[in-house]
Parts: C-alpha cells; sequence; structure tokens
C-alpha cells in the first residue's frame, strides 16, 4: 500500500533543492512541508552547488527560465549526480518555445534524471525534440483517454527504459513507470487544472518522496501522484458557497498536510499493468 512512503518523508524530513517557477515556488515550499519535506530554494549559479551539496533531493523546474537559472540547472544537476542524489525535471512548457525545449533536451543529455514529470504534451515533445505545447497545458489531441491508455502505456515504458528514469505523465489519467511497470491513477479532480501550478508543487512533492524511499523509487512516485490527486479531492468536497479557485489551491495543500497513511492507503485509486 502506498501510505507507507508518505509516512517515510514525514520520518526523513528530506531537504529538496528547487530551482522552479517563479509563479508558484511559495506553494511548492508549502506543499513540501506539507507532505514532511523540507524546502530550500536557490538558482543562483555561486550558490547551487553548495545549496545542493546539503540536499538530498533536487528538482528542477523550466517553467520560468532565464540565462542564469539555466546555468544555475546544469551546475546543481551535475552536483546532484556526483553525489548520488535524487534529480527530478519537470519540462514546464516545453514544445511552447525553442528556449524550453532545447534547454529540457540539452540537460536530459547532461544529467541523470531519477525522474521525469510533465504532461503528455510535454514528455512527447522531450521523446522527438520538438512540439506544440499549448503553453503549460497539454494540448487536447494528446490526451490520456481509455481509448488510448494501452497505448500509452507502452509508450510512457518504452520511454523510461530508453532515459533510464521514472516517467510521471499527469492529467486526466495519470501513468507513473519504469520499463516494467507502469501505475496508471485514476484520483484528482478536472478543476485542479483551474489553479496555477499543482503541477509544480506534485514535481516538488514528488522529488521528497523520491528521496525519502531509495529503495522503492517507483511506488514512491505512484504514491505522490496519488495524495495529490487525492488532495484535490478532499479539498474540493471541502469546499463552501463564494470559494473559488484561491481557496482550492489553499485547501489542497491543507489535505496534504493532514493525509496520513490510511487516508492515503484508503483512497488511492490505482492499478498496476
Amino acid at each position: 500500500m502506498l501510505g507507507a512512503y508518505l509516512e517515510n518523508v514525514r520520518k526523513n524530513v528530506p531537504l529538496v533543492h528547487n530551482i522552479t517557477n517563479y509563479m508558484t515556488v511559495n506553494d511548492v515550499a508549502n506543499v513540501i512541508l506539507a507532505c514532511g519535506g523540507s524546502p530550500i530554494m536557490s538558482d543562483e549559479p555561486e550558490d547551487v552547488e553548495d545549496i545542493t551539496s546539503i540536499c538530498s533531493g533536487l528538482n528542477i523546474n523550466i517553467g520560468t527560465l532565464h540565462k542564469r537559472s539555466i546555468e544555475a540547472m546544469f551546475r546543481a544537476g551535475r552536483k546532484a549526480n556526483a553525489l548520488n542524489h535524487v534529480v527530478l525535471l519537470d519540462p514546464v512548457g516545453a514544445g511552447a518555445s525553442h528556449l524550453r525545449t532545447d534547454t529540457a533536451v540539452r540537460l536530459m543529455e547532461a544529467i541523470r534524471f531519477t525522474a521525469i514529470r510533465g504532461n503528455i504534451s510535454e514528455i512527447k515533445t522531450l521523446a522527438v525534440g520538438s512540439g506544440t505545447t499549448k503553453g503549460v497545458d497539454a494540448d487536447v489531441a494528446d490526451a490520456i483517454s481509455e481509448d488510448t491508455l494501452e497505448a500509452s502505456v507502452r509508450f510512457v515504458k518504452a520511454l523510461s527504459a530508453k532515459w533510464d528514469s521514472i516517467i510521471a505523465i499527469t492529467g486526466a489519467i495519470d501513468l507513473v513507470a519504469d520499463a516494467e511497470r507502469c501505475f496508471v491513477i485514476r484520483n484528482g479532480r478536472a478543476e485542479m487544472g483551474r489553479i496555477t501550478g499543482t503541477g509544480c508543487q506534485l514535481s516538488g512533492m514528488m522529488t521528497a518522496f523520491l528521496a525519502a524511499n531509495p529503495d522503492a523509487r517507483l511506488e514512491a512516485a505512484a504514491a505522490a501522484v496519488c495524495a495529490m490527486g487525492l488532495a484535490g479531492e478532499i479539498g474540493w468536497s471541502h469546499r463552501q458557497p463564494g470559494e473559488g479557485n484561491s481557496t482550492y489551491r489553499n485547501r489542497i495543500i491543507d489535505a496534504i498536510y493532514n493525509m496520513d497513511k490510511d487516508t492515503l492507503d484508503q483512497g488511492a485509486r490505482y492499478e498496476i499493468r
């Protein structure tokens, strides 16, 4: 059951270095705290190697790129690899611009990633080196559905084998896979897409789960995805008249904070293929 992997985050309190999206950096920090980890943020090239050295996980998110943050990503990633730390890539908006696509592809060439998490359009962009991502949202033509599920599972397993990384594709149906197994996850609510940064939050939280569970990283990544989706369900169930997406964002973080092993075990909806 997946709740044990949440318990390990709270037991081990992994320190996670985040080079992340300026739009969501505060929410990323808060959700890492809520799940039991500890966040630290730095994208200054002269600072990131020292910061990465004291952490057990590195979350690289390309959502708001600039030249110095790109340099910082490469320096921190190489340092994390040298220390055998967990490294996660969130290729936000890959396919929307040449800079984003090129940066993501070059990072993958230079850095060994424990996990790569994105929507289906972003992951397909990385697979071919170009794409047509609609901003940071998945192209509707790429959506994973019951009709395309088997092909999507084969696709994500093949990418995991090729890249030697756990691949997490999040959307209406979430897929979390290594080369042999794929968790097909059906937690979450469509309304989560109306909040900026639920994907960014998940990447930070997933890095904490991976760092705290070194012997079961596929299961830990799946647990993080289930926990975020379940938090979306719980947060929505607690909404009150007059509340909107801002309050919903806070309710999701609160649901992560209050989630325990039994809640996750009972609420996680997944199958393994």
